[in-house]
C-alpha cells in the first residue's frame, strides 16, 4: 500500500504529497468533483481529469494488491509458494498478468484433463512429448481402461491430449507473448446477425466491418458494442487479418509451438503433438484471449468517454 502514492504520482506526473493528500480525502467520503472544486489548496490545483483518473487507478492498484495478498495465501497453502514465483506475484503491475501467473494454481472444477489424470493417463502424453517416436495409438493401449471411462485408444488420446492442451495453455509467458501479438495485429471485426439487416440498418457501415484493435477509436468501438447488445451486430477477433485461407492454421499457432520448442520432423507421434498445438490455440486460447481484447478497447472507449464527459462539465 506504501508504495501506491508513489507510483501514482510517477504515473500521472505529480507531487507525492498531492497524490497523499487527495487519497485522504477520497478514503473520509469525498467525492471528486467536490476535492476538484473546494480543495484545490490541498491537492496543488490538480483538475477534474486528473482527479478521475487518479481514483480510478487507485482503485485498480487497491484492488490489485488486495488479489495479490489472495493469490499467495492460495498458492502457499497449497505447499507450492516458490520464492521465484512468489517475486513475480509481488511485482506483478497488472490484474492479467497476475492471473496468468496464478492460472496453473487455482482451483478449478474437474476438467477433461484433470480427469485423465486421475485415471492415471498423464504419463502418456509426457512421454509422446519427450520422444516423439512413440506411436499415440500403440503407447495408448497401455492405459486403456473401460472402468475408468476410457474405454479404447481414442478416448486414451482425448485424454491425453486435454491433459497437454490445460497445461500448455496455463503458460504465464505465453499468454503474455499472445496477448501482446495480437494487441498489435489482431482486428475486431464485425458482421450483420442474420435476418437483421433491415431493422439494424442504422449499424450498416459495420455490416462488414474491420480494423485493429490497437488503434479503432472509441467512438467507434462504443457504436460497435452497442449493435451487438442491441442484436444487429456480431462481433469477434480476427487473428491473422489479410490471411486469404482461414482454414490453414492461425499464426497464434506457430508462435505456441515456437514458445514450446516443437518442431514437426515427421516422428510418428508429430501429427497429433501438432493437433494438440492447434486445439490449444482454437480450442483453449482463441476466445479467451478474444474475450480480452474486446474488454480491453471497451475499457479505453468508456474511460475516453467519461474524459470526454468531465470536459464537458468542466466548460
Amino acid at each position: 500500500m506504501s508504495q501506491i502514492p508513489q507510483l501514482l504520482a510517477n504515473e500521472l506526473k505529480v507531487d507525492e504529497r498531492q497524490i497523499a493528500a487527495v487519497i485522504q480525502l477520497l478514503d473520509e467520503g469525498s467525492t471528486v468533483p467536490f476535492i476538484a472544486r473546494y480543495r484545490k489548496e490541498v491537492t496543488g490545483g490538480l483538475d477534474d481529469t486528473q482527479l478521475r483518473q487518479l481514483h480510478q487507478r487507485l482503485n485498480y492498484l487497491r484492488e490489485l494488491d488486495d488479489r495479490r495478498q489472495v493469490i499467495l495465501k492460495s498458492i502457499d497453502e497449497q505447499g507450492k509458494l516458490t520464492d521465484e514465483l512468489a517475486q513475480s506475484i509481488k511485482t506483478a503491475d497488472s490484474k492479467t498478468e497476475l492471473e496468468d501467473l496464478y492460472l496453473p494454481y487455482k482451483p478449478k472444477r474437474r476438467t477433461k484433463g484433470q480427469i485423465a489424470i486421475e485415471a492415471g493417463i498423464e504419463p502418456l502424453p509426457d512421454l509422446l512429448w519427450k520422444d516423439p517416436t512413440q506411436s499415440p495409438e500403440q503407447a495408448a493401449a497401455d492405459y486403456v481402461d473401460a472402468d475408468k471411462g476410457f474405454a479404447d485408444a481414442k478416448a486414451v488420446l482425448d485424454g491425453a491430449r486435454a491433459i497437454l492442451m490445460e497445461r500448455f495453455a496455463e503458460q504465464a509467458e505465453l499468454l503474455k507473448r499472445l496477448r501482446s501479438h495480437l494487441w498489435q495485429n489482431a482486428h475486431l471485426t464485425s458482421t450483420v446477425a442474420p435476418g437483421k439487416e433491415k431493422e439494424g440498418a442504422k449499424f450498416r457501415d459495420y455490416f462488414e466491418f474491420s480494423e485493429l484493435f490497437k488503434t479503432i477509436p472509441s467512438h467507434r468501438t462504443l457504436a460497435l458494442l452497442r449493435g451487438r447488445n442491441e442484436g444487429f451486430l456480431q462481433l469477434s477477433m480476427d487473428a491473422d487479418p489479410g490471411s486469404e485461407d482461414k482454414t490453414a492454421g492461425s499464426h497464434c499457432e506457430v508462435m505456441i509451438a515456437d514458445f514450446l520448442n516443437f518442431e514437426h520432423k515427421g516422428r510418428a507421434a508429430d501429427d497429433w503433438l501438432r493437433q494438440v498445438i492447434q486445439w490449444t490455440w482454437r480450442v483453449k486460447l482463441s476466445l479467451h484471449m478474444e474475450t480480452e481484447l474486446m474488454a480491453r478497447v471497451r475499457e479505453r472507449a468508456e474511460e475516453a468517454a467519461i474524459q470526454v464527459f468531465a470536459s464537458n462539465l468542466k466548460d
